[in-house]
């Protein structure tokens, strides 16, 4: 959920500012406005979507004109101007001060980096909707449609201010016109060659495809496929004609037209999976939903993965179904449909076109004409456990959202050594299609598309296998996940239009924008949790995995609140921008002033990297804090700004056929009175709109008053947080008191450090020199007879030694007499092995002269080699003693 920074720009709202000329109301605007009459402006409803970017550019509709700027352009040469402001530069504050003039009042000197475009309108422009590629502009009126070529940026920075005149052009000038009936959503095809491509959906359910071409005029005054949706809904075979009539005859009534009144239509991403890039959802304001599918245009460019991956599952769907007899004559039509339709795709050689460096290479293929080029329309969908609310408003609809399933290209690209340069946004999220209902009453209710849209066509006309065909049982359904409130039953209006915004950040992100205010909504608390259950088997039960998905509910949080909520106040779709300059923002529009709200940058940051200097940390470090709460900027009511319609009444009433009452002296006649009922019902509307505006600037002088207070108080909290710091505890104190005092408390601190450090010397000075314990002493003794033992030297006279306590003198004494000297042992060996050895030798000697003397004294070999191995064994084990005495000996050296 983004946090709310700010309510206003003051590069936007100021007075002074030269973006508040992108939305300031021109003085025609503000007469017809005031002239014409409330049920004249009531009368036609519809969104209001007067607001579309491309990056950092706006276009904003005011009245018949537009107004074109580059928001990122204004905030620095707003801030330029206000940092030169601040240097007391005298002469360049007035020079901006006059050089910002009202566009309103027909000057056409604007202000760096916004034009103004002229349009050939004949009536207030309703709708601003961009091209995907950011070369067109759809520009809607109530009965009007107009295509502007978008000029080059260079524009807002020339010298030369003058109002823009771009090519327009009409669309349907004969088709699109007062006449007929209105335009309820124009779309960008988002399988369009450039983004050329756009599709109109009016209120009595006819479907046009346009698809534009400069170089061709033609294409703007016909469509190249419309489709009545009243006929498509009764069509039995696809050899029936469902164009739309061109006639402009009145027809009567019919449950049709009260049924399947359009109230918007919707498309999702060019980056969503399967058939959803090429369905065109339809809403009703009755609340039914239709889908047509797939809805192309005659020349088309899909996305890389697009047609892969219907053909792979085209060819798995008819290989699984084609033998099994439980499948009924229906679903193998279907298939057999859609394997004639891809075949007939797959036979083409797709159209290169030459793209700008750096871009993907654009395939353009050509729409199929088999089976048909008009699908059958799928619906109206079953809204299944759908929410009874039992407000009549809820079920009149006033737009539609269609989020797309994710793409998924692993198996698609498993072995390839090609990555596919795709929308992140695109590969995540969940596997099913979300749709989006917005009511009357704001109340949004969300869809699950379970089965999923396919592509479907109406049957051949052909009589004996359309007689075999069994009818279809149950009708496509969607499953209602969460209903969401956007606002309170007080705010509830007939004549509200809320409408949906995309946000920039997920595209299961969006917010709802009515005359009350704009809430964001936020599908992501469920959307990953249920993704992650449709693909893994976990261990739990149902009903627990369910109550998981049921508990978390959507984030919803209104963000901005309008003051009046007045439905003639509307507020204008909003739209979302994230930029480096500008952060991340959010723009609205009254009829008279702009809304801009400024959100915290997410982790997540996109703005440039700087590098680390003195200047910029003292930057930083004198940047004021953020601990103050956000609150919305109040503007008077504009009524107190407008004129009295009184005479232009007057005005009226001269230049009528009854002007020459309007001197004479006052008489009672029919005449009389109704003039007096007239001007009567002017004051009445005027003075109440003025004690209503008076009223609520007292209300918010109070509401000012408890600001105050609770400002005062939070600015008291953090000036005594701010002095526990600083450490003044005394009222009053002077500043260099202060000072003074925090300065010898820190000497006074650290003279007591120093002289608890000294002391803490001493005490360890004193620890080095104490005496051994009983078991360091022993383990002394122990080493010294080692030493003694081995290398043959007497133990030193130590205190150790010589004042030994009774328990470990006894111990060492005992140990002393009960082992033997090892050094005299091994003397003692050695002496007896010289002698044995000289003894063995004499005998030897002996006995080899007895031997050979007398021939009869002979010891026997075995008793010999015997004896001589117990010496050598005897030697050999008091060796390896020794050594093992002196590996151990210098060991304990070494520890010690």
């Amino acid at each position: 959920m983004p946090k709310v920074k700010s309510y206003s720009a003051a590069w936007l709202s100021d007075s002074n500012a030269p973006g508040r000329q992108l939305f300031e109301p021109s003085s025609e605007t503000i007469r017809s406005r005031t002239l014409s009459p409330p049920s004249k402006t009531r009368s036609i409803l519809g969104p209001r979507r007067t607001i579309a970017r491309r990056g950092t550019e706006v276009f904003a509709a005011v009245g018949k004109e537009i107004r074109w700027a580059d928001l990122a352009y204004l905030k620095d040469e707003w801030s330029t101007r206000q940092s030169r402001g601040r240097t007391g530069s005298t002469g360049v504050r007035i020079k901006r001060e006059d050089s910002l003039q009202s566009i309103g009042d027909g000057d056409t000197d604007s202000a760096p980096g916004l034009r103004v475009i002229k349009t050939p309108v004949a009536d207030d422009i309703r709708q601003l909707v961009i091209s995907p590629n950011s070369n067109y502009l759809a520009i809607l009126t109530a009965y009007t449609v107009h295509i502007c070529a978008l000029p080059d940026s260079s524009h807002l920075t020339s010298d030369d201010t003058s109002p823009l005149r771009p090519k327009i052009y009409t669309l349907g000038p004969t088709t699109h016109v007062t006449s007929r009936s209105p335009i309820m959503s124009a779309l960008w095809h988002p399988l369009g060659v450039n983004g050329s491509c756009i599709v109109t959906v009016t209120a009595d359910a006819i479907v046009r495809v346009w698809e534009l071409s400069t170089q061709d005029r033609w294409s703007y005054d016909s469509p190249t496929t419309s489709v009545d949706l009243k006929k498509l809904a009764d069509g039995t075979s696809l050899d029936q004609d469902f164009s739309a009539s061109t006639s402009a005859t009145n027809k009567g009534f019919s449950p049709d037209s009260f049924e399947m009144e359009v109230a918007s239509a919707s498309f999702a991403t060019k980056g969503s999976g399967g058939w959803n890039p090429m369905t065109l959802w339809i809403a009703m304001r009755e609340g039914d939903i239709y889908a047509l599918c797939p809805l192309l245009p005659q020349r088309w460019a899909p996305p890389p993965t697009l047609i892969p991956s219907l053909s792979v599952s085209i060819v798995t769907t008819v290989a699984s179904i084609e033998d099994d007899p439980e499948v009924d004559e229906n679903e193998k039509l279907l298939a057999q449909q859609q394997l004639q339709w891809m075949g007939e795709l797959d036979s083409q050689e797709p159209q290169i076109l030459e793209s700008l460096p750096g871009e993907p290479i654009v395939e353009v293929f050509t729409r199929p004409t088999r089976p048909g080029v008009v699908p059958r329309l799928q619906g109206p969908f079953y809204l299944d456990s759908n929410p009874e609310t039992g407000d009549d408003l809820d079920t009149t609809v006033t737009d539609i959202l269609v989020i797309g399933k994710k793409t998924e290209t692993d198996e698609l690209m498993m072995g390839e050594d090609e990555d596919l340069d795709l929308d992140d946004g695109d590969q995540e999220g969940l596997s099913l299609p979300v749709i989006c209902l917005l009511s009357t009453s704001g109340q949004v209710r969300v869809y699950l598309d379970l089965e999923g849209i396919q592509a479907q066509w109406l049957p051949p006309k052909n009589k004996a296998k359309v007689g075999r065909l069994p009818t279809t049982t149950s009708p496509p359904s969607l499953l209602a996940f969460q209903a969401i409130d956007t606002m309170s039953p007080v705010e509830v209006s007939e004549d509200c239009w809320p409408v949906f915004s995309h946000d920039v950040m997920s595209r299961y992100n969006f917010y709802v924008t009515h005359h009350a205010g704009i809430t964001f909504v936020s599908l992501t608390s469920w959307v990953f949790r249920l993704e992650s259950e449709l693909l893994a088997d976990h261990e739990a039960g149902t009903d627990f995995r369910i109550g998981l998905l049921v508990n978390s509910q959507s984030t919803r949080d209104r963000i901005y609140a309008q003051p009046s909520a007045d439905v003639s106040v509307a507020l204008a779709a909003c739209v979302a921008i994230r930029d480096p300059d500008l952060g991340y923002f959010l723009l609205s529009a009254t009829p008279y002033e702009p809304i801009a709200l400024t959100f915290d940058t997410p982790e997540i940051d996109l703005a440039p990297i700087r590098q680390e200097s003195p200047i910029r940390e003292r930057e930083v470090s004198m940047a004021p804090l953020d601990f103050y709460e956000p609150r919305p900027v109040y503007n008077p009511p504009h009524v107190f700004d407008e004129g009295s319609v009184l005479p232009a009444l007057l005005e009226r009433l001269r230049t009528s056929r009854h002007k020459t009452v309007v001197n004479q002296e006052v008489r009672l006649s029919p005449l009389t009175l109704q003039i007096f009922t007239d001007a009567h019902k002017v004051l009445s509307d005027e003075t109440y709109k003025l004690g209503v505006a008076a009223a609520e600037v007292f209300r918010r002088c109070e509401l000012l008053q408890s600001e105050l207070h609770q400002q005062v108080r939070k600015a008291n909290e953090v000036k005594g947080k701010i002095d526990t710091i600083n450490g003044v505890d005394r009222n009053n104190e002077a500043e260099n008191v202060m000072y003074d005092r925090r300065i010898a408390e820190a000497r006074d601190r650290q003279e007591r450090l120093t002289n608890r450090v000294d002391n803490l010397r001493k005490i360890v000075g004193k620890a080095t020199t104490r005496d051994l314990s009983t078991k360091e002493r022993a383990f002394v003794d122990e080493v010294k007879n080692l030493e003694a033992n081995v290398l043959g030297s007497l133990p030193s006279s130590s205190p150790s030694s010589s004042s030994p306590t009774t328990t470990g003198g006894g111990q060492e004494s005992s140990a002393a007499q009960q082992s033997k000297q090892l050094w005299k042992r091994l003397e003692e060996v050695k002496k007896l092995q010289t002698e044995l050895m000289a003894d063995v030798e004499s005998i030897k000697k002996s006995g080899e002269v007895d031997v050979a003397a007398s021939g009869e004294l002979r010891i026997p070999q075995d008793i010999r080699r015997s004896k001589l191995q117990q010496v050598q064994g005897l030697l050999a084990r008091e060796t390896a003693l020794v050594e093992a005495v002196t590996s151990r000996l210098e060991r304990l050296q070494t520890s010690v």
